[in-house]
């Protein structure tokens, strides 16, 4: 933006002791099926465990089965192909691309008419994947469901009085793209369980893994076409996201900024079962890196595991990725974001620097790892999972999703997906190179970001439990930093702005 024209941004008053209401089934049943289009992109993470089955390597990937029962291969380097890379990082790409596509649909028909077309885009690539008689159109179905993800959690509005000349103008960036799964579950849940209530997107998505990774135990087992069923598979939880496009409705919010109050007055009353929601709508109108996920099958087969038991490895992980995000589930509303963020980074490096140690001594490019160093690896990788999963899993959305006042929400949104797709992408094309090039010092390269990651957050993240999403304002204007940027309100009282300067 330039220049510093626009008006300031948000409420300039806090209210928040005057909001009313309770968790309704309606919250709830609208949350679950928000909330199912996280298993969407669970599963595609986890169903990438078809890389290692042998019927699938013979057929798509020969060079690469050869290679995993040659004796003599580096075993760091049995996996680097690039097109077996494309195969699961096309998605994302793909995904990223559609988001940006998808938007025009999202401003006219809203969240749900995105929601159908990815739910339809979905079921094909599915079909695709299932019945693909080549590599081309194994990727063909890839990017399909790359442009279902795209379109089922993609919602961008820009704000009021935005539009294509701002763009040309070089003052403003272009319909980019947001999850409208977090945003949508944050603007429906009340405050002060926003952040539970969100984390049902994480929750799917972890059951999306694990559902995915024990079909592909179970399918490994009907070879040579057992990966068919697990990639066709891939089109239930696309059936049940399409339901909810259908039954889910709109966020007061979306409504509000959509110029349609009175719609959005009816559905906030009935989430919050009261009429007594005045504050609560006076606010919302003035406000108008898993690699280690992704690759576990392959990565286990690179360590020595057989086929089989790296299934079953990556199972397990997928087992303890979904019962970590109940944890954090029940924890986030009482110890906060900062808390979980820290002490989960602080926990995955803690893990990533530990199998490195045990790779650099007991591993090498010739040998395989003992039964118990193998053993203590899948520990280790467990003990990483889970700390993923109560912490930088849930909380990488959760947190984005809740942090930007209404005018620039999807906006701000926008920038966080669009950053983690491409790094997605980036980390899923290169991963089985880097594994190739630095052995077991990759572990220590994802460390050395997670550590930055961590910093960051004791640094600079505020706390944001407890607080309405349409006075995040005020915890920006509270941070030691942050104050120093954010823009400043006419009217606003001195005292909202001059308050206490801690992280919280």
């Amino acid at each position: 933006m330039a220049g510093g024209s626009l008006a300031p941004i948000g409420v300039s008053k806090e209210r928040a002791e005057q909001y009313q209401g309770k968790v309704t089934s309606y919250v709830i049943i609208s949350c679950i099926f928000a909330a199912i289009g996280g298993s969407i992109f669970g599963y595609d993470i986890g169903i990438s465990g078809v890389t290692s089955m042998d019927g699938f390597l013979q057929k798509f990937f020969p060079t690469v089965y050869k290679n995993t029962t040659h004796a003599h291969q580096n075993n760091y380097c049995k996996y680097n192909n690039q097109g077996l890379s494309a195969f699961t990082s096309s998605l994302y790409l793909a995904s990223l691309v559609a988001s940006l596509v998808a938007s025009p649909i999202t401003r006219k028909y809203g969240r749900r008419g995105s929601i159908l077309c990815g739910g339809t885009s979905f079921i094909i690539g599915a079909t695709l994947n299932a019945s693909a008689a080549n590599l081309s159109m194994l990727i063909l179905g890839r990017i399909m469901l790359g442009f279902g993800i795209g379109f089922g959690n993609q919602c961008i509005q820009l704000p009021e009085g935005f539009n294509d000349d701002c763009f040309l103008e070089g003052n403003i960036l272009p319909q980019m793209i947001s999850w409208a799964v977090p945003l949508y579950l944050s603007e429906m849940a009340p405050f002060h369980l926003r952040g539970g209530l969100n984390m049902m997107f994480q929750l799917a998505t972890t059951l999306g893994i694990f559902s995915a990774n024990m079909i592909n135990y179970g399918t490994s087992k009907l070879e040579p076409w057992g990966w068919r069923l697990s990639l066709g598979l891939a089109a239930a939880p696309a059936l049940l996201m399409t339901l909810g496009g259908i039954f889910v409705p709109e966020t007061p919010n979306s409504l509000v900024e959509r110029g349609k109050t009175e719609e959005g007055r009816k559905i906030l009353e009935k989430i919050r079962g009261t009429d007594n929601i005045h504050a609560e709508l006076q606010d919302i109108t003035d406000a108008s890196i898993n690699s280690i996920l992704f690759y576990a099958p392959v990565l286990f087969q690179s360590m020595g595991f057989g086929g089989n038991a790296s299934l079953y490895s990556s199972a397990l992980t997928g087992a303890v990725l979904a019962s970590s995000t109940l944890v954090s589930i029940a924890t986030v509303d009482k110890w906060g974001r900062r808390t979980l963020l820290i002490g989960g980074g602080i926990q995955m490096i803690i893990c990533q620097v530990i199998v490195a140690v045990i790779l650099g001594v007991k591993f090498s490019s010739e040998t395989e790892l003992s039964k118990s160093f193998s053993v203590l690896v899948v520990v280790v990788i467990c003990l990483f999972v889970a700390a993923f999963g109560w912490s930088w899993g849930p909380l990488g959305w959760t947190v984005p999703s809740e942090i930007f006042p209404l005018e620039i929400r999807s906006a701000g949104q926008s920038i966080t997906v669009a950053v983690n797709l491409f790094f997605t992408f980036v980390i899923g094309q290169s991963f089985l190179s880097l594994l190739c090039a630095f052995k077991f010092g990759i572990f220590l390269f994802f460390a050395g970001w997670i550590t930055v990651m961590t910093i960051f957050v004791y640094v600079f993240l505020p706390e944001t439990k407890g607080v309405p999403i349409e006075e995040m304002i005020f915890v920006w204007k509270k941070h030691w930093f942050w104050k120093t940027i954010v823009p400043r309100y006419p009217d606003a009282n001195e005292s909202d702005v001059t308050q206490s300067d801690s992280m919280e």
